[in-house]
């Protein structure tokens, strides 16, 4: 399972998309990402780890932007059929 968040607006839109991800967020998530079109390029930030740490590789590498959208990524897990 997995959520994602896309934002598109005239105003920098990368706090609002961490933001909703938060909002989405449960214990089963193992990464996180987000990608803005910036300039007509694509950035991207990417991450193991919950959404928390999404937010510090976006506080020490920042990414701006108008559109985006952001996703977290849950485990898989492997069930035995029995």
């Amino acid at each position: 399972m997995c959520g994602i968040v896309g934002i598109s607006a005239r105003r920098d839109v990368v706090k609002d998309i961490i933001s909703g991800l938060q909002a989405l967020e449960y214990r089963g998530y193992d990464s996180a990402g987000i990608a803005i079109l910036r300039n007509g390029h694509i950035e991207r930030l990417r991450t193991y780890g919950k959404v928390r740490d999404l937010q510090a590789l976006q506080d020490a590498t920042p990414l701006e932007g108008v559109a985006g959208i952001g996703h977290t990524a849950g485990r898989r897990t492997v069930r035995r059929m029995t």
